[in-house]
């Protein structure tokens, strides 16, 4: 690899955002270079099923989409690099990325380091995924029709799984280790009216009970400790996402939850670095809307590559 070389852009992270900054910056003529750590996808790619990405009539898993979206970028002439990101430079000319496989150079640099769902961090949680536990309900609920869920979370996506899987599900149990909901007001009163949903108050999963599969969780009551065991076809842990910042801390803006802020242009505070997919502020992360920011990412790299030639 040639320390030297200088590339049009530098993508940061393999998920749906990067692969589609790398397929338009590439197909636009931009010399690219994807930087992943571990391989294509990023969370897409631990989707068993993908049924809400248009185009797919009969769904697809995420690791297939991920390697199709990676040849395809490809295709191109996009490079892709496994490597992982050690340090950054945003504000070098040219920007500055070393990794464990050397040191790159970009024009510009797209971040699409995505964000990971917090855990419960009870036993058997990772070898469930999938078999009764999930992080997603806009992605996953549709699996549970007609099914007992539990949600567990108090805040507006808890409060928002919860109502997109009453529409679902026979029942959805929500459990929240307070007495009331963080949520906006504006979930309350749906929720509460909903027939079929159930609160769980001043309560904690202290373990998931399963065979194959899961088939129930036991709670702690965090007031009187007794414990108490829910039968369930599936879990939907929702207490939020802890975005992959840590390289931008003390460089790029980033939100109260730690989001780089960007907007629908997907520009960052340092002029020719752009956020795409679930790392920036946004209100909807989906494998459908983070495509969308690596096209506008693109779209603004160029016209920046332009004014500044």
């Amino acid at each position: 690899m040639n320390n030297n070389h200088v590339y049009d852009m530098l993508v940061v992270g393999g998920g749906p955002g990067g692969y589609t900054a790398a397929l338009y910056a590439a197909r636009s003529g931009l010399d690219t270079v994807v930087l992943e750590k571990l391989s294509a996808g990023g969370q897409m790619a631990l989707t068993e099923q993908i049924d809400n990405y248009p185009g797919f009539e009969n769904g697809i898993d995420g690791f297939s989409l991920a390697e199709k979206m990676q040849k395809q970028a490809e295709r191109f002439g996009a490079r892709s690099e496994y490597a992982e990101v050690l340090r950054m430079d945003l504000t070098a000319v040219p920007k500055l990325v070393e990794t464990s496989e050397g040191i790159f150079r970009g024009k510009t640099v797209v971040l699409a380091t995505g964000a990971d769902p917090r855990t419960l961090g009870v036993a058997g949680e990772t070898e469930l995924l999938g078999r009764g536990v999930a992080y997603c309900a806009a992605c996953d609920g549709m699996f549970y029709k007609d099914k007992t869920v539990v949600v567990v979370g108090g805040g507006n996506s808890a409060a928002a799984d919860a109502l997109l899987l009453s529409r679902v599900a026979k029942k959805v149990i929500l459990v929240h280790r307070r007495d009331t909901l963080r949520a906006t007001k504006i979930y309350h009163e749906p929720l509460e009216q909903a027939e079929n949903v159930e609160f769980r108050w001043n309560s904690t999963v202290s373990a998931l009970l399963s065979g194959d599969r899961l088939t129930g969780v036991r709670l702690r009551d965090t007031v009187t400790g007794e414990e108490s065991v829910v039968d369930c076809d599936g879990v939907f842990v929702s207490v939020g996402r802890q975005p992959a910042t840590a390289l931008a801390v003390g460089q790029l803006a980033l939100d109260g939850g730690g989001y780089i802020v960007a907007g629908e242009t997907t520009e960052t505070s340092i002029p020719g670095v752009y956020a795409v997919g679930d790392v920036r502020t946004k209100p909807l992360r989906q494998v459908v809307t983070a495509v969308a920011d690596g096209a506008m990412a693109v779209h603004m790299a160029e016209k920046y590559i332009a004014e500044n030639r």
